[in-house]
């Protein structure tokens, strides 16, 4: 390893998401999962428009971007999104038809699941 090299960069503040239908997911990430829709404007570069949502109060939001050759649906996001109930998120959103993964109480980690957006985009919640 060499010498550490600073950065201008501050913080994250989108993480994109590739969908197929941009409706389709502001209802699921709004309507199902509870996030607030901050930005939707029409983007013609984009072939759609850019859509971010986020939880009330967050720093970073997750752009609801149209799928395209580049940025195919249905991906390990990797985005591990907080809740102050696992279990009962967990119950909640199986009872609503979302497909959760099993819910997972390891020794030493916190209670965590797995859940599918419509694309099939794979996002973790975290106790």
């Amino acid at each position: 390893m060499g010498e550490r090299v600073t950065t201008p960069i501050t913080a994250i503040r989108t993480i994109g998401v590739p969908v197929t239908d941009q409706d389709r997911a502001v209802a699921f990430y709004v309507d199902v999962l509870g996030l607030d829709k901050r930005v939707d404007a029409p983007v013609e570069q984009l072939g759609g428009r850019w859509i971010e949502v986020a939880p009330a109060g967050a720093a970073t939001t997750i752009a609801l971007v149209p799928a395209g050759a580049e940025a195919k649906a249905g991906v390990e996001t990797g985005i591990r999104l907080t809740v102050a109930d696992a279990a009962a998120l967990h119950k909640e959103l199986a009872e609503r038809g979302v497909e959760v993964g099993e819910l997972l109480n390891w020794p030493g980690v916190p209670p965590m699941f797995s859940l599918r957006d419509p694309d099939g985009n794979g996002l973790e919640i975290v106790e």
